[in-house]
């Protein structure tokens, strides 16, 4: 359903003008300000398609005042493997970003800024997902809200240690850089809009979450006068597994330019030429027809260093959170595994090692299907082995591996630091999306945290909710001291299926923390381009 608004235009100083939208309740009332598709960099198109995102110059003008620049639409989609989405609608030029305001005057200093990555296994989704109207108008979270699109799957997760070595017009990890030169862009252009670049929360949910902690990685590793970061939302998502070498993805890029018929005699600045030449729905097709169809990051030593997750169990990672005091709310639902299993599901022992492949490192699969699977039969709670890849996948991208994390961060005294929850509730309106049998699981409780997020609340459950988490997350992003109840900083603050609030002991971190250790040290090995911490 279209909201009710009216045209909304802004100054933005040297930037020029901009006209975004005014929505309305139904009684004409102004609930927030909202601005659709409003680039942060230039467009990663023809040759700068793989190259790290560039800066918009300082000379760049989005509009003047008798001509502004138009953005009441959202952001453009990168091409992805989503049947629901037609090809028409993708759009490589997707360097943008959704930007809602609230409503009033700003505080003084400014409004806090909460900087939103949106998840889909780094393969898919979009920043038009997120509804934050009500949140706005409706609750205490005021806040501006900025959630940056960026280049997902093979255009944002391409590797090859043989084109970065041989050009030097091509880059690895491109979603991630995307990712940090919005929240540069932000930082730097946000007053404009009447936040504060001073108090900028980044936060993100499933993939976005993963994105998250690489770029609080990223961000503690910058010299303390180029850190933007202040508190981080982890939602439903963890570390991860320290990502493949770039040997490990060499293969892959051998798989995909096998199955587009590309030789391998080329030199690699003709590979790299041919691959730009192929239009997005190519790509797309045949990154699906390989056994490791999943782009997702690896270990550059640039972006994502070396060593990252021992820099956690050592203390490295605690002690730069302390020194920059910066503050984490991270957790989970109680029944992730349902939303995961879904996607490329396995249907058998082997097929489950090679769908576990296709995200992480091979030392790391063989070590978890022992671990699991140690006679190579189907697990008691599975049904099949959909189920069991769900139930895996949820372990380790959030339910273990988050543990991990949080254990070694209170460990080496960053406990005051760290807020847990954990999600046994789920809204209403969830009905619609998926089914009442599934419980809690994976993004159901996105309407807890964006109030709704488009979707109806009864009457009776805003309550529930700003009692159980909402109130704390205004205070959270503006900076302020939270309630949150637990005795120790491994407790949870944990929702139950009635909707009351609970903080109580975690159950799962024993074997959370077990996992953490037989996996931390597997991963990229090696020291190329080795970087900074």
């Amino acid at each position: 359903m279209q909201k009710k608004s009216v045209p909304y235009v802004r100054n933005l100083d040297a930037r020029g003008f901009v006209e975004g939208l005014t929505h309305q309740d139904k009684y004409s009332n102004p609930t927030c300000h909202y601005f659709g598709g409003v680039p942060y960099a230039l467009p990663p198109v023809g040759p700068y398609r793989w190259q790290k995102p560039r800066p918009l110059p300082p000379c760049y003008r989005y509009g003047t005042r008798s001509n502004p620049g138009r953005f009441t639409g959202v952001c453009n989609v990168c091409p992805q493997p989503d049947e629901a989405l037609d090809p028409v609608a993708w759009d490589e030029n997707c360097l943008q970003s959704n930007i809602w305001i609230p409503k009033g005057e700003a505080p003084a200093g400014g409004w806090p800024v909460l900087f939103w990555i949106h998840g889909g296994f780094l393969q898919f989704g979009t920043a038009n997902d997120n509804d934050a109207e009500a949140m706005l108008n409706e609750t205490k979270c005021k806040f501006i809200v900025v959630e940056p699109a960026y280049r997902l799957n093979v255009f944002g997760f391409l590797a090859s240690p043989e084109l970065l070595d041989a050009t030097a017009d091509f880059a690895v990890n491109v979603g991630f850089w995307d990712q940090r030169l919005a929240l540069e862009w932000t930082w730097k252009n946000i007053s404009y809009f009447g936040g504060n670049p001073k108090n900028i929360t980044i936060g993100g949910y499933s993939a976005g979450s993963h994105s998250i902690f690489h770029q609080l990685a990223y961000d503690l590793g910058v010299p303390v006068e180029h850190g933007i970061v202040c508190r981080v939302l982890m939602l439903s998502n963890g570390p991860g597994l320290q990502p493949k070498s770039l040997d490990e993805a060499q293969k892959q890029f051998n798989e995909f330019l096998e199955v587009l018929k590309i030789p391998v005699h080329l030199s690699p600045k003709e590979k790299l030429a041919r691959l730009r030449e192929i239009d997005p729905k190519t790509l797309i097709e045949a990154s699906a027809r390989i056994k490791h169809h999943q782009f997702r990051a690896v270990t550059d030593g640039s972006f994502v260093r070396h060593g990252l997750l021992d820099s956690i169990e050592n203390g490295e990672f605690a002690g730069l959170m302390k020194r920059r005091g910066i503050k984490l709310i991270i957790g989970e639902c109680s029944d992730e595994h349902f939303g995961y299993a879904g996607w490329r599901p396995p249907n058998s022992y082997e097929t489950l090692f090679e769908r576990l492949q296709a995200d992480y490192p091979l030392l790391a699969c063989e070590r978890l299907m022992k671990y699991y699977y140690p006679d190579k039969k189907l697990p008691q709670n599975c049904r099949n082995w959909k189920e069991a890849f769900g139930r895996i996948y949820a372990d380790i991208q959030i339910h273990h591996l988050e543990r991990g994390m949080v254990n070694a961060l209170v460990r080496h005294g960053a406990g005051h630091l760290i807020y847990r929850y954990r999600i046994e509730w789920r809204a209403q309106s969830c009905d619609l999306q998926w089914p009442r049998q599934w419980g809690a699981t994976h993004v159901t409780d996105m309407a807890i945290w964006f109030w709704g997020n488009g979707s109806h609340l009864a009457r009776r459950e805003k309550p529930v909710i700003k009692a159980a988490f909402h109130a704390n997350l205004a205070k959270f992003v503006k900076g302020e001291e939270l309630d949150w109840g637990t005795a120790h900083p491994l407790h949870l603050r944990t929702m139950k299926a009635d909707g009351t609030v609970v903080c109580e002991e975690d159950t799962r971190l024993e074997e959370g923390v077990r996992v953490w250790n037989l996996l931390k040290d597997v991963g990229a090995t090696g020291s190329r381009i080795s970087a900074k911490f």
